[in-house]
């Protein structure tokens, strides 16, 4: 039975080719996936370790403001000093750490949208005149107040040269300074995409900190020198509060996990479509080998009749099934390492920031992959299998020409509508919360399987009407050919069904995704609620100087500059973030409704709420809110105080929880900073105000300068991402629901070679076989796409409503555009996939077809 088994795989490969497409592609996913995780953490842990190479302990200092604006901490030369000469410690390096947003050569800001990952420290040289933990590319390091060095991809990206005069800016206007060296530097954040400026110690800490203060100092340890015992040493020389030691050890450990952690949750998300994809490619294992064991109905009885059991029987097709699986393991395996390879620097094209680093392969991956293969070819195999054991001997060999008999539906129908009467009740009631919490995804997550299992179980029974629908029209366009067409893809509603079943899977998904992020753009379109032609912001997070919108105000073809300050406050109401502009010019730069009371009555100690907290607080125009700044960075410099509600307004998420004036919140405010400043253009100057502003306001690479569609398109633009990164992993599972059409029509025009042979001796032409094939193909592939279409609408409607609570404006909408898209895209599908089958069976000679057994 294994010769016979083994046979049976070189004698059916043609037919074996696309299961075998199947299986690889899937694979290829997940082994993709698993290298990518494994190369990622690999690069992630190489980056830390060299980052922390000689570090024996980490002195690390808490900030907290200063008088002048600047940070201030208990690190100090002094105290480096002392710990440089405890018992152990060969070298301290003492480290200042801040952010510095660059120009390029020809002006434009570099990565400032990520301007956390632009890194500044000081370059402090050794005895030889070099830091270690920098080495020079180029030129030498910064030693005086006019000078910098930048890391060589930096330098190279921006346009610089040794001797250029760099811009850049930290926090406010821009400032310039001398290129006299390149580094090279291993910090991940600066390998996946960021920036590194170097400045000399008195420099970085005018910058950044207060003089003679350090943000950390860094302890190399001596040979043979305990590092636990070095760390209890440096703590004991800490203050009681401000400062914590680790030891190097711990610190890698703690970098180890959390890079671990950060590519976890990638890696599971990735695994989860590779197991879409696998899911997908059941269908057509399952449906290929049902073919096979029809069409090899006679041998199997023939093996009955001489002896084999049926527990042979079943061996021999898993077997068959095994090695199918394991060979096309392998080829994915292959192919999946080729994938893996780009997947980081696409990840990081759109932000991912992912270190550099080798190829990582580990024995359990190429197990694992290979182990997933064989075991999803081998249980999709299994009821086939159990189909072939059921082979009488006698009953087959008696009426080997005869149709088979047509099994019964109503089981698997009574599951069906068992399981998608219980998918949709979950997705109702999901429809129902407001809010996306995590038992919320939990039921929207079971209702969309069961809802997705119940339409699958049931798409024999939906096989007959829509393909009925669906074949009448084609009869009417294309005639004859139409009518078999029709008749073929309703012989065996099992097998059109799980076809049609590849297809709509994917389908359902996309369609799902389509309609919640088209829901989704148009809801943070009204949602923004501004009529401004610009808003005027800072990249970094820093916010604006509060004369910003008095210096726009003056530029010619300004109409009006309305700055805009933003606190978070508590409230009896709970945490609440308060709005401070000019309540009257707020409401002409956004559209902003009052549904109780006006802009006009606000002032000086009084307030007008958002509907929404007026609600949570229980408040009404006259009633008083009692509120204390929240404690954050830089703020909590005010007292409590008491406001007077004189109005509600419909939710706006460019007013916050509260709109008072800016002298009550700005003072809340971190550093009394303003959020952003919104402009409004003269009439006829709606264009071309974006150079005139940043001029004015020191040009600055830190300063953001939107229009309206580029405040639309950063606000919509992760969806976008989102969206086209969920359709190139779904389209792996289109791609396999495509196999399975070929297949499936491939392997019935081998079963009905004969039937195909009488239709051309009776006067079908090749064209009307090419034809009848190709309409079998389309109307199967319609078929699944539009089960596969009503079927995400669903599942998008009723899992929107989770969305409610983060983003009050959301409400179903039909992209009807795509939604035609992928119809058109589904038929596409059917004339493409109907290629191979229709020229084969086109090609069958009459008379020999008829002669065929």
């Amino acid at each position: 039975m294994l010769r016979t088994a083994l046979r049976n795989v070189l004698a059916h490969r043609a037919r074996l080719v696309m299961t075998a497409l199947a299986v690889l592609l899937g694979v290829a996913f997940v082994s993709g996936t698993l290298v990518f995780g494994d190369t990622v953490t690999n690069a992630f842990r190489a980056a830390s370790a060299k980052s922390l190479k000689d570090v024996a302990v980490s002195v690390q200092a808490d900030s907290a403001p200063a008088d002048d604006g600047k940070r201030r901490t208990v690190l100090d030369a002094a105290l480096a000093r002392k710990i440089e000469r405890l018992p152990g410690a060969a070298s301290v390096r003492p480290t200042v750490n801040g952010e510095a947003t660059l120009a390029a050569k020809d002006g434009s800001p570099v990565n400032a949208d990520n301007a956390w990952d632009n890194l500044a420290v000081n370059y402090r040289p050794g005895p030889d005149g070099k830091d270690s933990r920098y080495p020079l590319k180029e030129g030498r390091g910064p030693a005086a107040a006019g000078e910098m060095a930048l890391d060589a991809g930096t330098a190279a990206r921006a346009g610089y040269r040794i001797g250029d005069t760099v811009r850049f800016a930290t926090e406010g206007p821009a400032l310039t300074k001398k290129l006299v060296g390149t580094v090279s530097s291993g910090d991940p954040r600066v390998t996946a995409g960021g920036t590194l400026a170097l400045f000399d110690t008195r420099t970085a800490q005018r910058l950044f900190l207060t003089p003679g203060r350090f943000d950390e100092i860094t302890v190399a340890a001596a040979p043979g020198t305990d590092q636990r015992a070095l760390t209890a040493r440096v703590r004991a020389l800490l203050p009681a509060e401000g400062a914590t030691a680790t030891s190097g050890d711990r610190l890698a450990a703690e970098q180890s996990r959390r890079a671990g952690e950060s590519t976890a949750s990638l890696t599971k998300t990735l695994l989860v479509f590779a197991g879409i994809a696998l899911f997908v490619g059941v269908f057509i294992i399952a449906n290929t080998f049902t073919m096979l064991i029809a069409q090899r109905s006679r041998e199997i009885a023939l093996l009955r009749a001489v002896g084999a059991s049926r527990r042979q029987v079943v061996r021999s097709v898993l077997v068959e099934a095994a090695v199918v699986g394991l060979g096309a393991s392998a080829a994915g395996f292959a192919l999946g390492l080729g994938l893996a390879v780009p997947l980081r620097p696409l990840l990081n094209a759109g932000g991912a920031e992912l270190p550099d680093g080798p190829l990582v392969v580990s024995p359990s991956t190429v197990l694992w992959s290979l182990a997933v293969g064989v075991v999803v070819t081998v249980l999709a195999a299994w009821l086939p299998s159990r189909k072939a054991a059921r082979i009488a001997p006698v009953e087959v060999l008696s009426s080997v020409d005869l149709t088979p008999p047509t099994r019964g539906l109503v089981v698997r129908n009574v599951l069906g509508a068992l399981l998608t009467g219980l998918g949709v009740l979950v997705m109702l009631y999901v429809s129902t919360q407001e809010n996306g919490s995590e038992p919320n995804l939990m039921f929207a997550m079971l209702g969309s399987a069961l809802t997705l299992s119940g339409v699958i179980v049931l798409a024999p029974l939906l096989s007959k009407p829509l393909i009925t629908l669906a074949g009448r029209a084609t009869t009417r366009l294309f005639g004859v050919s139409a009518k078999l067409a029709r008749q073929n893809a309703l012989r065996n509603p099992r097998r059109t069904a799980a076809t049609a079943s590849a297809l709509m899977i994917g389908l359902s998904l996309i369609t799902g995704l389509t309609v919640a992020g088209y829901s989704t753009q148009r809801a943070v379109d009204r949602a923004s609620g501004l009529t401004a032609d610009y808003r005027i912001s800072n990249s970094s997070g820093h916010g604006l100087e509060a004369d910003t919108g008095r210096k726009v105000a003056k530029l010619p073809g300004v109409a009006s500059a309305v700055p805009v300050a933003s606190a978070g406050l508590t409230t009896k109401g709970g945490y609440a973030q308060f709005t401070g502009t000019d309540p009257v010019a707020f409401g002409k730069v956004t559209d902003l409704r009052f549904r109780d009371g006006s802009p006009r009555r606000i002032g000086p100690g009084r307030v007008a709420v958002s509907e929404t907290f007026a609600g949570r607080a229980g408040l009404r125009v006259g009633d008083t809110l009692d509120t204390e700044p929240d404690r954050g960075e830089g703020g909590g410099r005010t007292k409590r105080r008491a406001l007077t509600v004189v109005g509600v307004y419909a939710d706006a998420a460019t007013a916050g929880d509260a709109l008072g004036t800016l002298p009550d919140v700005l003072p809340s405010t971190d550093f009394g900073k303003l959020e952003n400043v919104l402009v409004k253009a003269a009439p006829g100057r709606s264009g071309g105000l974006q150079r005139e502003i940043r001029r004015a306001l020191g040009d600055s690479p830190l300063l953001r300068v939107q229009s309206q569609e580029q405040i639309t398109r950063a606000d919509s633009g992760q969806i976008a991402t989102v969206l086209t990164m969920m359709y190139g992993l779904l389209g792996m599972a289109v791609v396999i629901a495509v196999l399975g059409v070929v297949n499936t029509l491939a392997m019935s025009v081998h079963e009905r070679t004969r039937e195909i042979g009488m239709l051309r001796a009776i006067g079908l032409d090749r064209s009307g076989v090419r034809r009848m094939v190709r309409l079998e193909s389309v109307v199967i592939s319609l078929f699944g796409a539009v089960l596969g279409v009503v079927t995400g609408v669903f599942l998008a409607w009723a899992g929107g409503s989770l969305t409610t609570s983060s983003l009050p404006e959301y409400e179903t909408a039909l992209p009807w555009g795509r939604l035609g898209l992928f119809l058109a895209l589904a038929l596409a599908v059917g004339v493409l996939a109907a290629i191979w089958p229709a020229r084969a069976a086109a090609r069958l000679s009459p008379l020999r077809a008829i002669q065929a057994q």
